[in-house]
């Protein structure tokens, strides 16, 4: 079930609670848990043929349950849909401080024309999604959540027009935190829709995964039939936004409405990313005052 909100910038969060009937009572019982992870590397296929995966060495790719698992039990994350899996640096644990992840999903919205791509004043669109956030911090407080910053960009947005794919990342900070968080995006323009990454790090990390991020690009690809030159007017739907709503932060419907934004947390460093697509119950728990754990 989608569930749709009026959130210009889609940059407000909401606050995880960790599951503490399922999660690890125990150093030894969390370890048994990333024992128990599938780890798999070279052709990985996506969604019953949507995409493809070629995971090097350097890196693995865990599976959908797994990927939940991490999320959940590992770091502390509601249940919410799972993604379509995540890819991790082979030279760590899910358990080690300086884990980062990616997680990969998909939002089948259409085909998101690229034509306003080379004309956007990110510096202009900054300034409105700041604007935005500020605005929405009255929400934010007035329910007892901690206000948020959107300092700048990490990265600026970069589009690539002959692969249709893009990265940019934006440094946010919570009111009360001493380590600021980083919320870092790639999207990868397909036929029907958008492939969804989004790197779980914190702001320190920055330097090493914009080193990864070429690589990763590389990483996934539509399969033939699902490429964005595959679109067919003629069929196909067509998205209702584009790249500046995409980078926005939110996807916007014809009303001008933006999906619920989401976050996951990098175990207890609460590293936080900000991602689409959420479950309205979930939305009606996130709201509740008085929550432990709340950012």
């Amino acid at each position: 079930m989608k569930l749709t909100i009026t959130l210009i910038a889609g940059l407000i969060a909401f606050a995880a609670v960790c599951d503490a009937q399922n999660a690890p009572k125990t150093h030894e019982e969390a370890e048994k848990i990333v024992d128990g992870l599938k780890l798999q590397q070279g052709e990985i296929t996506l969604q019953g043929g949507l995409a493809k995966l070629t995971i090097p060495p350097a890196f693995n790719y865990i599976s959908p349950d797994d990927a939940e698992t991490v999320l959940v039990k590992l770091w502390g994350n509601p249940p919410s849909q799972k993604p379509l899996g995540m890819i991790l640096p082979a030279n760590v644990s899910p358990l080690d401080r300086n884990c980062w992840a990616v997680t990969i999903s998909y939002s089948e919205d259409g085909f998101v024309k690229d034509d306003d791509a080379g004309k956007i004043n990110y510096g202009d669109l900054l300034k409105k999604m700041q604007d935005s956030v500020q605005e929405n911090n009255k929400e934010r407080v007035k329910n007892d959540y901690k206000a948020i910053d959107l300092v700048g960009w990490a990265e600026p947005p970069r589009y690539d027009a002959a692969t249709h794919k893009m990265n940019w990342a934006k440094e946010l900070k919570f009111s009360g935190e001493d380590e600021n968080t980083l919320n870092y995006n790639i999207r990868i323009l397909g036929r029907r829709g958008v492939l969804v990454l989004n790197a779980i790090a914190g702001m320190g990390q920055l330097g090493e995964i914009e080193k990864q991020t070429p690589q990763i690009l590389g990483m996934v690809n539509f399969n033939d039939g699902n490429r964005y030159a595959d679109f067919d007017p003629k069929v196909d739907k067509v998205a209702t936004y584009g790249i500046a709503a995409l980078v926005a932060g939110g996807i916007a419907a014809k009303a001008g409405l933006f999906k619920i934004v989401w976050i996951f947390i990098l175990g207890a460093k609460k590293f936080i990313i900000i991602g689409f697509a959420a479950i309205a119950s979930w939305f009606k728990k996130l709201f509740k005052k008085d929550k432990p754990k709340t950012v």
